[in-house]
């Protein structure tokens, strides 16, 4: 059963556009439990600038949804029965030249299906029952362009894999400052941090960043960050090699 509003987000006439800083975030949902659904739905009404604008309860539905209600984000159950998170993901990026971005919910964050999904270019992972403000506070990060992401669950998830020769071919087209950049990314320090901890401009860092994920083919920071596990560049107890 999928329920949807394609509420248009144009101001009614003679009232005045809502400023960017103010724009809403559109939402979608995708998960195969109701009341999960139900729960988030809930969960975001309350939040003034969070828009759900539809939900889907399986992978299969979710591409002709984001085609027609262009969400800025879904939110992507991994485990459903006809096509999962990963597939659903995986067809968004190859079919949509401009996908949205996706954060993946789930029961445990250990699951080997979140670190395929974030493998594919998923913007990061929050645990269904992480409280309501991490939630909200997840889409807002992502829908500007960040990722979610908590380092001593991707190390754990990347505990134990062997070494990637592909990966390890576009880590090594990195600069020395790149690396650097690629690691900090790793211990989940976002640009201004790293910016204080490198103590140069916040643009500076921004370039670099954007430089990262062009040569490693990443769609996010997420994605580079396991790529250089991947490569072999940290190790699992996250030590540079």
């Amino acid at each position: 059963m999928t329920a949807d509003s394609a509420q248009s987000r144009a101001p009614a006439p003679g009232q005045a556009p809502t400023p960017p800083s103010e724009q809403r975030v559109s939402v979608l949902i995708v998960d195969d439990d109701e009341l999960t659904r139900t729960g988030l739905r809930a969960l975001l009404a309350a939040k003034p600038d969070l828009e759900v604008v539809g939900e889907a309860a399986d992978g299969t539905e979710v591409l002709p949804m984001v085609t027609r209600l262009r969400p800025d984000v879904v939110l992507m159950d991994v485990r459903m029965p006809e096509v999962d998170g990963i597939e659903a993901t995986r067809r968004l990026r190859t079919a949509l030249s401009d996908p949205p971005k996706v954060i993946v919910i789930t029961t445990f964050e250990n699951d080997e299906y979140v670190y395929d999904a974030l493998h594919i270019g998923a913007s990061g992972f929050i645990r269904k029952r992480a409280p309501a403000q991490q939630i909200a506070h997840a889409i807002r990060l992502v829908a500007t362009g960040d990722s979610v992401l908590f380092p001593d669950t991707v190390r754990r998830l990347a505990a134990g894999r062997a070494v990637r020769r592909d990966a390890a071919d576009r880590t090594s087209a990195l600069t020395p400052r790149e690396t650097e950049i690629l690691r900090l990314m790793a211990e989940g320090l976002s640009n201004q941090q790293t910016a204080s901890r490198l103590r140069v401009s916040l643009e500076t860092v921004k370039t670099h960043v954007g430089n990262v994920l062009a040569k490693l083919g990443a769609n996010n920071r997420t994605q580079a960050v396991i790529l250089a596990y991947e490569a072999g560049l940290i190790d699992a107890g996250g030590h540079e090699r």
